[in-house]
This record gives structure tokens, sequence and C-alpha cells, in this order.
């Protein structure tokens, strides 16, 4: 993992907490688990720099000498910092700040390595190891920045300064990982003894790696110490790093099911999708870590591994409900009596796949042979079965991973249809503890739904419709307006054995049958009665023609023009036809890259619906490679 560009550290506001990493690496609320405050310990008396400058009699002193240096080392202007420093070599270890940061401090919280290695050689190895009012050293701030090279220049000076612990305590490693700063994090970590890493540091570094994807670093301090396997987080959450996991998708090479056209790919191309999950696996450090973590967890008794499992929350259901197939995946092919799991509603990991909508984990219907028959019967703590799950409305994050709430209503509409062929007919018709059969279920919670997708149905086809209508208006009349007109005796037009007219004339019959078309389709969706079943198919395929028609009829509108104009203004300089030809086609791609993702969305959810649930054969109970 490369290392982040070092910017600058204030180090009197070095007080981190692993939650305020969230908005910069997209770690959930987890990441709040091992919560560290690295601000001064007041316990410890520490090693203080001199603080003459801060008195109130060398006032004039402080804004002369000690804010020029604050700046210089700031900037990393060594020549101008050195004429200080050569004149007051007490300034070497006297706070700039009311922080208590010496010019080091402040140094090696940049990316100035030549101000750094020039300031060090000046100063005593003792004063390398003055912390600021947090407790901190030049080298915790530096780890903090991920400042490989000051880090190396700060150590070769003096070495024991990896000894020394910031703010509360806390290791520089664990300063660096928290951060995020894999390669310092490893670096520390290497450099460090087994005497500065206690067992709660290890822990606190463990914990601290994951939250901030620093997988390679926590397999080694992992295989370094396999009780980490089962540690809990310090917080009151008490999370083992497989809960932290489990919520984490996107650690494992993706999150939800994947799109259609991969799947498309896939379908035709098995042995390259086999070829990838082999790779991604030899890649994805996270991957490796769940390995190892639940093959050190299943040495245990069964009743162990449940209880493990299942306090302070059920893992199997949290990497369900975040669309966490590979975790799963990775735990069920060493013990696929998992899949038996049932939650405090008595619902599987099946129903709950079917509840949050997420199609790789429900296809393990198509993989567990006989035992689906059994487990698709189970009902919930409310008398709701599977396909009562399905006829449930999805959550929002699902719905918006279609374009249009037409084509949500579409995708809705196929899991119900989907869900109820794994079932006996009986199911289908089976009423919960409220009296309500699946269907009915599903008619209630799409109400809402299926109403704005009515609504965004029409305003979409309106809107088309206009342009539609303009172009066919405008193509009609070009058609009795013939460029260079026609010949008073035969009535046929001049420029007939030019090759640019047949051009023209094929252009403009074009675009007015393709407006036509789209008008048609168009009209057809206004007039449609929107009854559930139209937004399975015959809404988005008729959707899908208009706008493929209005694209055809905007792309020849433009050619017509184009032509036209060549055909009327005949310039002897080539490059006005041509630069014609090139504006004139600016709006047909404005046009293609505006649509594009709701043409994406409509063709695939309309021809590639059933390859959302194609079964993945062979990636449950046997692992790639």
């Amino acid at each position: 993992m490369s290392i982040p560009q070092a910017q600058h550290v204030p180090p009197s506001q070095i007080q981190l907490t692993t939650a305020s990493r969230d908005s910069a690496t997209g770690i959930d609320n987890q990441s709040a688990d091992i919560a560290i405050d690295i601000s001064a310990d007041h316990s410890a008396q520490p090693n203080r720099p001199s603080s003459y400058l801060l008195e109130r009699t060398n006032r004039e002193e402080y804004l002369k000498t000690g804010v020029a240096l604050y700046k210089y080392a700031l900037k990393g202007d060594w020549e101008a910092a050195e004429l200080i420093l050569t004149k007051k070599r007490g300034l070497l270890r006297a706070s700039i700040s009311r922080g208590y940061e010496t010019v080091l401090h402040v140094a090696a919280g940049t990316s100035h390595i030549h101000f750094v290695e020039k300031l060090v050689n000046m100063m005593e190895e003792e004063d390398l190891a003055l912390q600021d009012v947090n407790g901190n050293t030049a080298l915790c701030i530096a780890a903090s920045a991920g400042s490989l090279d000051i880090i190396q220049i700060l150590k070769k000076k003096n070495e024991a300064l990896l000894t020394i612990r910031g703010g509360k305590g806390v290791a520089p490693a664990y300063m660096a990982a928290v951060l995020g700063q894999s390669e310092v994090a490893c670096y520390l970590h290497r450099e460090s003894s087994k005497e500065m890493l206690k067992n709660t540091d290890r822990e606190n570094l463990f914990f601290s790696c994951i939250n901030n994807c620093l997988y390679d670093l926590a397999f080694k301090l992992l295989d370094a110490d396999k009780a980490l396997a089962k540690a809990r987080t310090s917080s009151q959450k008490n999370k083992t790093a497989l809960h932290i996991l489990a919520r984490r998708p996107s650690a494992f090479g993706g999150s939800q099911s994947p799109r259609m056209w991969t799947r498309l790919i896939n379908s035709f191309l098995p042995g390259l999708k086999f070829a990838c999950k082999r790779k991604l696996r030899e890649t994805n450090g996270a991957l490796q870590l769940v390995d190892c973590l639940w093959e050190e967890i299943l040495r245990d008794e069964h009743d162990d591994v449940m209880r493990m499992i299942k306090y302070p929350s059920n893992l199997l259901f949290d990497a369900v409900e975040s669309g966490n197939y590979e975790f799963l995946a990775t735990l069920m092919s060493s013990y696929p009596e998992l899949v038996w799991e049932i939650d405090e509603k008595n619902r599987t990991i099946i129903h709950v796949a079917v509840l949050h909508r997420h199609a790789s984990i429900f296809n393990l219907v198509h993989e567990i042979g006989s035992i689906k028959d059994v487990i698709v019967t189970y009902k919930d703590d409310e008398g709701n079965n599977i396909v009562h799950m399905a006829a449930k409305l999805a959550h929002q994050n699902q719905l918006n991973l279609v374009s249009g709430v037409a084509l949500q209503m579409h995708r809705e509409l196929v899991w119900f249809e989907e869900v109820k062929k794994t079932v006996q007919p009986q199911y289908i018709e089976m009423e919960n503890d409220n009296g309500k059969t699946p269907q009915e279920l599903f008619t209630e919670e799409h109400t809402v739904l299926m109403r704005e997708g009515e609504k965004w149905m029409k305003d979409t086809a309106t809107s088309c419709m206009l342009v539609a209508t303009i172009i066919a208006t405008v193509v009609f009349s070009a058609t009795f307006s013939i460029p260079g007109g026609t010949d008073d005796h035969t009535g046929k037009p001049k420029l007939l054995k030019q090759k640019a007219f047949l051009d023209f004339t094929i252009a403009d019959e074009i675009a007015l049958f393709s407006s036509s078309t789209a008008m048609l389709m168009f009209l057809f969706i206004l007039t449609s009665r929107y009854a559930e079943n139209d937004f399975r198919k015959s809404l988005p395929l008729k959707l899908m023609i208009g706008l493929t028609c209005l694209f055809i009829s905007i792309a020849s509108m433009m050619m017509a023009f184009s032509t036209a104009f060549y055909l009327s203004c005949q310039y002897e300089s080539k490059w006005v036809s041509n630069f014609t030809f090139l504006f004139a086609f600016v709006p047909v791609a404005l046009f293609a890259f505006m649509q594009f993702p709701l043409a994406s969305d409509m063709s695939s959810s309309i021809f590639c619906s059933s390859l959302l649930f194609q079964p993945w054969k062979y990636m449950l109970y046997q692992k790639s490679g």
C-alpha cells in the first residue's frame, strides 16, 4: 500500500480517535470501537523543552525569533532558519509555541526532509527526545504524518526514540496505524522491540490496522500472536476482528452483487470469472486475514465457536445485511452447517438476503441442494415466509442502485417472481400473522413506489415526446425545402446527382421515421394502465425503444442539417464543412453521455434480469485457488 503524501500535522492538535478517520477512509461507525485520545498523560512527567520564550518578559524575542522559526520550519526554508539558530543555539531546545513544540516538532510534521536532516545535525541526541504538551516526541509527529524518511533520520540520530511513547502512553506504531500510514506503521512495528508492544498495544494496533484497511500489517500481527483472533475491542461493543470485517464488503473487492453486465460476461466466460476470483484471493489481504482468523477460531469446540460469532451480534447476519458474500463464502466453505443458523426473528441467511436484496447470497439456494427445500419453509416470528420477505419494500440504498423509480419497481417485481420459484405453490398463497398473502403484502408495500414510478414514467415520456415532435416537424418541413432548389422545367432537385444529396435524403427520412416511432412509444406510455405487471417488462421496453428512436432521430437530424449546409454553402475551404459536421454532433454526443446510465440500466433490466439470479457454482463449498 502506498504511503500518503505527508502533510504538516500541528503537534498540539494530535488528539486522535479512529472515528476521526471515518470521513477520510469510508469506515463506518464501528471504527469508534477502539477510540484512543492521544492527549497529555498527566500521570507521567514529560521531557519538556525550555519555555523561556513563552514568558511574558520575553514576548518581543518570541515574536521576533520564535514565530519566525515556526514559519521557516513550515516552509522548509533552512537558510533563513540557520541564520537564527547559529546565533542562538539555545532555540534548538526551546518551545516556539504554546503547545511546547520545538522547531523539530514543527518540521517533523512536514515533508521537508532536507530541513529536518540539517536541523538534526545541529542538535544533541537527547534533544530529539523532547516532548510537546501532549507528550509526543518529534518521531511521534512524523509517524502521524507518515514521513518515513524523517523517522529514519531521527532514528539514526537517536534509536531510543522508538521506545518513547506518545500521549496516553501510545506507541508510535499505533499512532501511524490509526491515521492509515501503512508503510510507516509496518516499519515502526518491525523496528520496535517486543517489550515496546504489550498485549494491549498489540490489540489496539491490530484493530486499528483493520479499521484503517492495513490488512498486511494486521496479518503479520495475527501470525505472531494467534490470540488476536479472539481478542475483542476495548469498548462496550466487544467486537472481534471478524465482526468488524463482516460489515466491510468493500474490503473484499466489492460490495453488493455484481452488476448485470458483469454477470453477462461471466455467463459466457466462466473460466475468466474463476481466474479473477483466484487472483483476488491471492492479492486480497482481507480475504487472507479472514482465512487465518476463521482457521484459528475453528480450533475451539462448536459451542465456543457459536458463542463467539453470536456475541455481541451475529456476524453471519451482519455479513448478509452488508452483502458481504466473499466473507460469508469463506466461513461457510469451511463450516457448511452455518447455513442452518437463524437470527433472533427465526430468519435464515437466505431470508435476510432476500429482505436486503443481495442476489449473490440468495443464490446460495441453488448450491445447497435438498437443504433448500427445508430452509425456504422457515417463517419468522410474524409468520412471514421467504416470499413475504420478497414482498416487502427494499431498503432505499438498494433501490438507488437502479436509475429511475420505474426501473426500481421493475427490479422489485423481478425479485418477487424469482423468489416465488424457489417455494412450493402453497407458500405463495400462505397468510402471515396479519392475514396477508405475499401478493397482498407486495401491493401494500409498493403502493407509493408504484405511484412515484407512474409519475416518473409520465414526466419522462412527456418531455421526450415534446422533443420528438419538434424533430418530426423540422425534418418534415425540410423535405419541401430542398437544398439548392429545383429545376424550373423538370422540377427535379438541381443537386440530385451529388452524393451528399443522397446522404441528406436518407438522413432526413430516418429522422422522420425514428422521431415518429418515438412519439408513438411515448404516447403508448402516457396511455398505459400502469398495473403492477406493466412495470415488469412492458413499460421499460417501451421507454427504451422510445429513447433509442429519439437518439437516432437527433443524430439523423444533425446529419441532415450538416449535409444540407454543405450543399447550400459549398465553400472552397474544406475546413468550414468539416467544422460544421464536427459541431453538429456535439448535441448527439451530449445526449448519449447524459442518457447512458439510464439506457444501460434499462437494457440490463429488460434483457439480463434473469442473470441477476445466476447461480455461482463452486463458490460456496469450494474455495477458489
